[in-house]
C-alpha cells in the first residue's frame, strides 16, 4: 500500500452481512471494479465479527465466520475520497439490491429481522 504521506485522507467501512457466502459475493461483484483515478486507492477483504485490524482479514483458508465486507479508501484529498466512496457505494446498492431480489438467505434474515 501506498505512504501516508502520498494518500493521507483515509477511510476503513465495515459493511456487515448475513453470512459469509453473500459477503464473499459481495467482495467478488465489487473488486472487479478498479479504482478509475491514480489518486485513490482501494483494498478489500472479508473480516469477522470481533475480529479488528489485520487479525480480521482472510485469506483463502480460513474458514471462521467472515460475513463482514471490510474496504479501506486511501486518497490524496478529502475530495478524491468522497467522489470513490461515493461509486462504491451506489455498486454497493446494486450488489444489496440484487441479492435482495434474487437470493433466498437475504429475504429470510429481513424476515427474521421483521
Amino acid at each position: 500500500m501506498a505512504s501516508d504521506t502520498e494518500f493521507p485522507c483515509l477511510l476503513v467501512i465495515s459493511v456487515p452481512f448475513p453470512d459469509t457466502r453473500l459477503a464473499s459475493s459481495a467482495l467478488r461483484a465489487i473488486e472487479v471494479d478498479q479504482e478509475l483515478s491514480p489518486l485513490v486507492r482501494r483494498s478489500m477483504s472479508l473480516a469477522g465479527p470481533g475480529l479488528d485490524g489485520k487479525d480480521g482479514a482472510v485469506n483463502g483458508s480460513d474458514k471462521r465466520d467472515l460475513s463482514i465486507l471490510k474496504v479501506e479508501y486511501r486518497a490524496t484529498t478529502n475530495r478524491m475520497l468522497r467522489v470513490a466512496v461515493n461509486g462504491f457505494m451506489e455498486s454497493l446498492g446494486v450488489v444489496v439490491g440484487v441479492m435482495q431480489e434474487l437470493d433466498v438467505d437475504v429475504l429470510e434474515a429481513d424476515e427474521q429481522k421483521s
